[in-house]
């Protein structure tokens, strides 16, 4: 499990498919009003206190997306306590939780730098016959934007070798192609190694 901060009121978790497991939780479990699914979110928040400062009480918005092989990333919005809420240590945290879920064949790939993703596309263009993806630049990092063209389980070692160059992102394709910079609008692995050789 993996937290991040989005903002002052919004936090993204990243789970693994292991953290599900481990927890006995399946990825449709996750919009069931069940207690395995109020610990894991309990489980989120008190890491996400421990480690960002973030706390949460009253309304909280709470966005599941699944992602092919990687898991799910969870975003929660906290809503504004009232300032009565802050006052009153007798009351117990209480979630007011408004799950939604999202679910795609589609996956984004983050990375830090150029050369983060031109390694990247030089060692997972063997893995394919297609030239896979789009290349987007916005807000200073490049994204591989991915449809699972190339089976379940070889797009899951594909995801693998991804994982260790970039991470997963909640960033739409839709945000790159309007507010960012269209790099290779196809064949996006195949012309990072073309034009930028090992």
């Amino acid at each position: 499990m993996r937290v991040e901060r989005l903002g002052r009121d919004k936090i993204r978790v990243f789970l693994t498919f292991d953290d599900l497991v481990e927890r006995g939780i399946e990825k449709e479990d996750m919009w069931r009003d069940i207690p395995r699914v109020h610990e894991l979110f309990n489980d989120m928040m008190e890491q996400a206190y421990e480690e960002l400062g973030f706390e949460v009480s009253g309304p909280v918005a709470v966005e599941v997306f699944a992602l092919p092989a990687q898991g799910m990333v969870v975003v929660v919005t906290r809503g504004r306590p009232k300032d009565h809420e802050w006052m009153d240590d007798q009351d117990e945290e209480l979630y007011e939780l408004e799950v939604t879920l999202e679910e795609s064949d589609q996956v984004v790939f983050q990375f830090d730098d150029l050369e983060a993703i031109v390694q990247a596309a030089h060692r997972t263009l063997p893995m394919t016959e297609s030239g896979m993806g789009r290349v987007y630049m916005y807000e200073g990092r490049y994204y591989l934007a991915l449809d699972n063209e190339c089976g379940t389980s070889a797009f899951d070692d594909f995801i693998a070798v991804l994982s260790e160059y970039g991470q997963t992102t909640t960033t739409t394709e839709a945000v790159l192609i309007e507010y960012g910079t269209t790099v290779f609008a196809e064949d996006g692995l195949v012309n990072l190694v073309r034009y930028f050789p090992a």
